[in-house]
C-alpha cells in the first residue's frame, strides 16, 4: 500500500577496508591499488574522492552500534532516511527521503554486490525493495550516494542509491541467540573457513516473530542462508561468488482507521481484517571478478540471477464490497543481468585524467503478475493477471579531470534502453484482456557533471547538475483500459526523468569531526506511476519541485565516546495545487536523528539513538478545507553491550524506551467498515510498536 499521491575516496574507493571485524568491498574501479587500511566509520576521509556532499558510507562498525527493529531499517544509516511499516514484518518497509514518499523503493536505487533489489513492474509497488534477505552481520559497508549525479546508477536513481556491499574478511567466527519479548527468537551463526589462496565465508539466519498485536499472530518464519567462495589468482586477480537463499512467511497487522478505534471497536493494536499476510522467497546467485590489469587499469565484472516470489494479502478499505475488499497481488520472476565496469587513468597536457566505462544488463520474465480479489486468503475474482518479460540495457562513462590540486570535475554520460512485453492471462472482463497488452520500446539519455574546489586539507566544497529517472510499471506503459471500470485510459510514459541541482560543503577535520552541508532542488515533469493495489495507473496531472537543505556531522570525542547528529528539511509542493493544495500529501518535512556511542576498552558499550519526524500533509479535510496533517514521531532505542571475554558477550536492545503510541505511518482516505452505509473519509494509521526488550546471546571462536 502506498499514499494516495506519491513522487516519485585519495583514500582509495578501490581500496579493502577493514571494518570492526569484517572485510568491507568498495568500488574497484576508479582506483587502482589494492591496499589494506583500517577505518572506523564516519572517521574515514572523502575530500578529493565524493562527487557531492550527500554522498557517504556506512561501515560494520556503525551498523553494529544500531539496534534495528526490522533488516530494512539498515538504510536509516543514510542521513535523512525514514524506514516505516505499516503491514507486517515480512513486507518490504516503506521509505522516505527528501521529501519523497518512496512507498517501498521507487525511487532510490538499492543494490547487494552489485545485484540490483528493486523490482520494476512488481505486483505490490514500482521499484520494490525488499531487503528481510540481508543478514545485518555479514554486511561490509553501505556506500549512499543522494542526487542524480553518478553515471553508474540507472533506473530508480531520482533520489539516491546505496550499494550493499557483503563482508569479504570475518576476524571471527560467532553464534549467537537472541529473545525476545512477543516470542522473538533469532538464530545466526557466521564463520569462515580458510585456505591458501581461497576463502569461504557462510552465514545461517534463522527467526521467528508473534509480534504485539491483539488479533494477529504475526507467526513470522524467515530464514536466510548466504554462502560466499573467493578465489584469489596470483596478486591481481579476485574472483567470487555468492549464494544467498531466503524463504519468509508472516500474518499481518495493517493499518486501521481511527474512528474504528475512537469507536472502541478495536485497540490501536487491533485489526479490522485478521487474515492478512504474505509469503516471499529470493534465491539470489552472483559471482564477481575484479582485475588489476595495470597500475592504470582495473576490470570489475558481475553477472547474476535471482528466482524471486511474493503472495501478498492485502485489505485497506475493510466492506466496500459485500464480500469484503480483501485482495491478493502475487509476483512470480526470474531476472539475470550483468554489471561490467573498466576503469582507465592517464595523463594528458599535465592533467591527470580517469575515465570509467560501463554497462548494465537486466531481463526479468515474469511468469505471474496478478492482482485478485479475495477472502481468507482464497481467490474469489481477478482484477489483472499478466505476464511480462522487461528488459534494459545501458552504457555509461565517468570522466575525472584534475585540473590542479584544488579544482576537478566530473562529467557523466548514460544511456538506457527499455523493452516491455505485457501479455494478459486473465481480467475481469474478457474484452480487456487483449487490450491491456503489448510491446513497447523507449530510450533514455541522461548527464551529469559535477565541479568540485578544495579548500585545504579539511574543507572541499561541489557544485552538481544531474538528470535521473525511474521506470514505469510495464502494466501501465501498455495500458488502454482500466480493468476495474472498463473506461479507456492513457498509458503512462515509460521512463520519467528528474533534474536535480546541488550545493555543498564537505569539512573532515584530523578524524575528530567529519561533517557535510548540502543545499539541494529536484525537479520532476510528471507524478505518474502505476497503482499495484488498483491495477491501474495514477496522474497527478502536474510536475513538482522539491527542494531543501540537509546537515551531518560525526564527532569522535575520545577513544571512549562519540556523537553523531543529522537534520534533513524538505519543501516539497506541486507545480500547482491538486485536490485543492500545493503541498504532496505523504511528503516529510523534517527529519532529525542522533547517537551517542559510548565504549570501554570493548568491555563495556552503549548506543542511544533518537530519531525524530515533523508533521507532514495528509490531504484536505472534505469538512473543513482545511489542511491536515499527519503527527509526527519520536523513537528512542538504546543498544548495552558487556563482554566477559574476547569470546562472550551479552547485549541488550531497549527498543522504543519511552513506549510511545505514535504512529509509524498515517494516510488519509475512505473506507468502510462492516454496519455502515457507505465509504467514510478517514485516518488510517499503524502504531509504533511498544516498547520491547531483546537479549543478544554471542560466542566467538
Amino acid at each position: 500500500m502506498r499514499s494516495t499521491v506519491k513522487g516519485f575516496v585519495k583514500c582509495s574507493a578501490c581500496s579493502v577496508l577493514f571494518l570492526s571485524g569484517l572485510q568491507a568491498d568498495v568500488s574497484f574501479a576508479h582506483e587502482f591499488s589494492i591496499e589494506e587500511m583500517t577505518v572506523f566509520g564516519r572517521q574515514q576521509n572523502l575530500i578529493g574522492a565524493a562527487n557531492s556532499a550527500s554522498q557517504g558510507s556506512i561501515s560494520q562498525a556503525e551498523l553494529s552500534l544500531r539496534p534495528l527493529l526490522r533488516t530494512g531499517e539498515i538504510l536509516e544509516s543514510v542521513p535523512g532516511m525514514v524506514a516505516t511499516q505499516h503491514s507486517g514484518s515480512g513486507k518490504a518497509n516503506q521509505y522516505n527521503l527528501r521529501g519523497f514518499n518512496l512507498d517501498h523503493g521507487t525511487d532510490f536505487a538499492a543494490y547487494v554486490d552489485y545485484v540490483p533489489v528493486n523490482m520494476p513492474s512488481h505486483g505490490h509497488g514500482q521499484g520494490y525493495t525488499d531487503l528481510n534477505f540481508v543478514i545485518p552481520e555479514l554486511v561490509g559497508e553501505i556506500n549512499y550516494k543522494k542526487g542524480s549525479y553518478y553515471a553508474d546508477i540507472g533506473d530508480f536513481s531520482g533520489v539516491g542509491s546505496a550499494q550493499i556491499f557483503s563482508a569479504n574478511q570475518l576476524l571471527d567466527n560467532r553464534v549467537q541467540l537472541s529473545l525476545g519479548e512477543n516470542e522473538y527468537q533469532r538464530l545466526l551463526a557466521i564463520g569462515q573457513l580458510d585456505a591458501a589462496t581461497s576463502k569461504f565465508i557462510y552465514g545461517l539466519e534463522a527467526q521467528t516473530y508473534s509480534g504485539p498485536w491483539d488479533d494477529v499472530d504475526e507467526d513470522v518464519e524467515k530464514i536466510n542462508l548466504w554462502l560466499k567462495q573467493q578465489w584469489q589468482i596470483e596478486h591481481s586477480d579476485l574472483i567470487s561468488l555468492s549464494l544467498m537463499l531466503y524463504d519468509n512467511q508472516w500474518n499481518s497487522a495493517d493499518q486501521i482507521p481511527a474512528r474504528a478505534v475512537e469507536q472502541n471497536i478495536i485497540s490501536p493494536y487491533g485489526s479490522i481484517d485478521p487474515s492478512l499476510g504474505g509469503e516471499s522467497h529470493r534465491y539470489n546467485l552472483s559471482a564477481r571478478w575484479r582485475k588489476k590489469i595495470s597500475d592504470h587499469q582495473t576490470f570489475d565484472a558481475s553477472v547474476y540471477a535471482v528466482d524471486y516470489g511474493l503472495n501478498l494479502w492485502s485489505n485497506f478499505t475493510y466492506f466496500t464490497s459485500t464480500d469484503g475488499d480483501q485482495f491478493e497481488q502475487v509476483d512470480h520472476r526470474k531476472y539475470y543481468g550483468w554489471d561490467v565496469r573498466y576503469g582507465v587513468k592517464s595523463t594528458f597536457s599535465g592533467l591527470d585524467i580517469s575515465n570509467v566505462f560501463g554497462t548494465h544488463a537486466r531481463v526479468d520474465d515474469i511468469s505471474e503478475l496478478g492482482l485478485y480479489d479475495a477472502s481468507q486468503r482464497e481467490r474469489t475474482g481477478v482484477t489483472r493477471s499478466d505476464e511480462v518479460t522487461q528488459s534494459n540495457t545501458s552504457a555509461f562513462w565517468e570522466n575525472t579531470v584534475h585540473w590542479n590540486e584544488q579544482w576537478r570535475s566530473v562529467l557523466n554520460l548514460r544511456y538506457d534502453y527499455y523493452q516491455f512485453d505485457v501479455t494478459p492471462r486473465d481480467a475481469r472482463e474478457p474484452s480487456t484482456m487483449s487490450v491491456n497488452g503489448g510491446k513497447v520500446n523507449d530510450d533514455l539519455v541522461t548527464a551529469s557533471a559535477t565541479v568540485a574546489y578544495t579548500l585545504n586539507t579539511a574543507a572541499e566544497t561541489y557544485l552538481s547538475v544531474g538528470q535521473g529517472f525511474h521506470s514505469n510499471d510495464a502494466r501501465g506503459v501498455t495500458l488502454t483500459q482500466d480493468p476495474n471500470t472498463g473506461e479507456i485510459s492513457d498509458a503512462a510514459d515509460p521512463l520519467v526523468d528528474t533534474m536535480g541541482y546541488e550545493w555543498g560543503l564537505r569539512l573532515f577535520t584530523s578524524e575528530k569531526l567529519n561533517a557535510s552541508l548540502a543545499w539541494w532542488h529536484l525537479d520532476i515533469d510528471s507524478e505518474l506511476l502505476f497503482v499495484g493495489d488498483e491495477g491501474t495507473t495514477e496522474d497527478t496531472g502536474v510536475g513538482s519541485v522539491r527542494k531543501g537543505f540537509e546537515f551531518t556531522a560525526y564527532y569522535y570525542v575520545n577513544e571512549f565516546w562519540t556523537l553523531d547528529f543529522e537534520y534533513a528539511t524538505t519543501q516539497a509542493e506541486f507545480d500547482t495545487a491538486v485536490e485543492g493544495t500545493r503541498e504532496i500529501p505523504g511528503a516529510i518535512d523534517e527529519v532529525f536523528t542522533s547517537g551517542v556511542n559510548f565504549n570501554w576498552y570493548d568491555r563495556w558499550s552503549a548506543q542511544l539513538r533518537l530519531r525524530h519526524v515533523g508533521d507532514y500533509p495528509l490531504a484536505i479535510s472534505p469538512d473543513s478545507g482545511q489542511l491536515m496533517k499527519a503527527d509526527g514521531s519520536t523513537l528512542l532505542n538504546l543498544r548495552l553491550r558487556y563482554a566477559f571475554n574476547d569470546q562472550f558477550n551479552v547485549s541488550l536492545d531497549a527498543l522504543n524506551v519511552t513506549d510511545s503510541d505514535d504512529r509509524d505511518v498515517e494516510y488519509f482516505y475512505a473506507s468502510q467498515l462492516a454496519g455502515e452505509a457507505a465509504p467514510v473519509d478517514d485516518r488510517h494509521y499503524h502504531i509504533v510498536e511498544p516498547r520491547t526488550v531483546r537479549l543478544y546471546f554471542e560466542f566467538r571462536y
